[in-house]
């Protein structure tokens, strides 16, 4: 049953308690929110005790979050997140006659995703501007969770807790070489044939999930890889004559370098999953709704399948296959 006190606390009490944990300290929090510091400790007290809950320990030097207030930030950002983004819906609106949708995407599924914006028609009502947030998929998701986006494209090695994920395509993974290295002329590779050459791939992002473990089954190789951030990084080395480049095939779409030749990696084939993610329950607003509703069709065609529903399988692959941890 309910407690009532609960129902006493306030937007203010859970917008001074996220700015507090945002800031780390009473006294940057409260010029951040024009209040007295006295006035913010004694607001968190009075938070603390609606809820009959410790939030945090405080000492001389150190501000701490209890256990419990790990679970009531994440429902607080969320809540304060989520109304902070409808007043500037509701002010767009009013103000420009568009509504907003906030959507993320990883950087090599951007192209895949401006197209789908450019081919969407939105239904009778107001016009619809979009907002763009490209980062890796562990931010997405978050910021999913967070409220501050309304979906997001993204890759991933297993479904992600609390969240609507739909499958949209495979992003198998590739190899990029010299034009004049003698694999280019097949067209193809296979892990037996570069278990002897230095590699380069992404540090960050779905590549460790993906390429370490493929690479440690599969390459044999002996010499330790190039980890890099970015991707022309990754192509200076590959034209130098220092690596071969591992990487998805979807980085690879905007790749026009005569030099450089993209080889289909097989035997056995790794693919990781490039998902349409999104909260699960009510969408904050029609045109959301109706993009995410529009990706679903667009982007996967016949095939629909929900990663959400998905069991989940050993981490074994076979030759031909996938590695399925890192999907």
């Amino acid at each position: 049953m309910e407690d009532p006190a609960i129902r006493a606390l306030t937007l203010r009490h859970l917008q001074f308690f996220s700015v507090l944990m945002q800031e780390g300290h009473f006294g940057r929090a409260a010029q951040r929110l024009a209040i007295t510091q006295p006035a913010l400790s004694n607001a968190i007290k009075q938070m603390e005790k609606l809820l009959g809950a410790q939030l945090l320990t405080r000492t001389t030097h150190r501000l701490e979050i209890t256990q419990l207030g790990t679970e009531v930030l994440a429902r607080t950002d969320f809540l304060v997140n989520t109304v902070d983004l409808a007043l500037q819906d509701i002010q767009q609106v009013v103000q420009r006659g568009r509504s907003l949708v906030r959507m993320g995407v990883i950087p090599s599924a951007s192209t895949r995703m401006a197209m789908a914006v450019n081919a969407f028609k939105p239904a009778a009502g107001p016009a619809v501007e979009f907002t763009w947030r490209d980062a890796p998929s562990t931010v997405l998701l978050q910021e999913v969770r967070e409220g501050r986006l309304d979906l997001a494209l993204a890759a991933i090695t297993e479904p992600p807790d609390g969240l609507t994920c739909i499958e949209l395509f495979q992003d198998p993974l590739v190899l990029v070489v010299r034009r004049d290295h003698p694999m280019a002329r097949d067209g193809k590779a296979s892990w037996k044939d570069i278990g002897h050459e230095r590699l380069v791939l992404f540090e960050s992002g779905s590549m460790p999930a993906i390429g370490e473990p493929a690479r440690a089954q599969f390459g044999q190789g002996t010499q330790a890889p190039y980890h890099v951030q970015y991707s022309e990084t990754l192509y200076a080395l590959v034209r130098g004559g220092m690596a071969l480049g591992l990487m998805p095939q979807l980085y690879t779409t905007s790749l026009h370098d005569p030099e450089l030749t993209v080889l289909a990696l097989q035997e056995p084939r790794i693919e990781r999953r490039v998902v349409l993610v999104y909260r699960q329950g009510p969408i904050r607003n029609a045109a959301a709704r109706d993009f995410i509703e529009f990706l679903r069709e667009h982007l996967t065609g016949a095939t629909k399948r929900s990663v959400r529903r998905m069991s989940r399988r050993s981490g074994h692959a076979k030759p031909g296959g996938t590695l399925d941890k890192a999907r």
